[in-house]
């Protein structure tokens, strides 16, 4: 008999919440006063702890302005791998989230390739 707690797709579920919260500017609050819920209760749909119901489902993908689809991106993938390495992990980071934001607004193609190789020669420094 399988376990009523949340599975590792309601994770998946939670973190595209997130991701798409964080795009569109939202805090946890604002979401929660849209929807008459807490935000502690967001939080723990955004973290996979409390599984989101289908009709509230379906209000978070409207007030997100997302299909209900879209909420369940990566949830295949990371089902089958069983690890957190989907990209969509490094964009529920609200830092990461507006470090693609701003890239993404970079036009000349070459600024944004010498930004990549300044990011990626940070990376192996040690603080």
């Amino acid at each position: 008999m399988k376990s009523r707690g949340p599975q590792s797709l309601d994770k998946v579920v939670g973190r595209n919440i997130r991701v798409h919260r964080l795009a569109k500017g939202m805090s946890q609050t604002d979401l929660a006063n849209e929807l008459g819920i807490t935000f502690q209760q967001i939080q723990k749909y955004e973290k996979g702890t409390n599984r989101v119901g289908s009709g509230r489902l379906f209000e978070i993908s409207v007030i997100l302005g997302v299909s209900v689809l879209t909420l369940f991106e990566g949830g295949k993938a990371t089902l089958a791998k069983g690890d957190d390495s989907s990209p969509f992990n490094l964009l529920a980071d609200p830092l990461s989230l507006r470090l693609v934001q701003a890239f993404a607004e970079i036009s000349e193609r070459r600024t944004r390739h010498s930004l990549v190789d300044l990011v990626e020669s940070m990376k192996s420094r040690k603080n």
